[in-house]
């Protein structure tokens, strides 16, 4: 519950200058409880990095018919561009080494997160709005075992 907690925290923090790219102060990692988050990790493997005893990154992953989806990455602001997020994303892809591919999706406006994905092998697919203020650009990359 500790660590479900400060991820939540972090997960507020992170998700601030999102929130005002976007105009939009209600999108789903702002109003995430921490009770809907505790029933996330029934089902989905949750990834937390520390730093001493604070956690400065997680990310969260769950198999869906072969797909690997890989939600809410986040680095604490300080330690952005650190690599950090990379080192997430592998260690939460080599957690399913089954997946026939990986699968996630980010803002339209997320220039950063769209750099750190397509340099990690995903490819832009589909567009989906999920608000008027904001465009999901879902990304996949096939699972080739690296």
């Amino acid at each position: 519950m500790e660590e479900a907690g400060q991820i939540l925290k972090l997960q507020y923090l992170c998700f601030q200058s999102q929130a005002a790219l976007y105009r939009d102060y209600s999108l789903p990692p702002l109003t995430q409880t921490l009770r809907e988050l505790l029933r996330e990790y029934d089902h989905k493997e949750i990834l937390a990095a520390r730093l001493g005893g604070e956690i400065v990154g997680s990310v969260r992953a769950e198999m869906e018919a072969g797909v690997c989806s890989i939600q809410r990455l986040i680095v604490h602001p300080k330690l952005q561009g650190t690599g950090l997020g990379s080192r997430l994303m592998r260690e939460i892809e080599a957690g399913f080494p089954g997946a026939d591919s990986f699968g996630l999706c980010t803002g339209h406006k997320s220039g950063p997160s769209l750099r750190l994905y397509r340099g990690l092998g995903y490819e832009a697919y589909r567009e989906e709005a999920e608000s008027p203020s904001v465009t999901l650009i879902h990304m996949r990359k096939p699972n080739l075992g690296e």
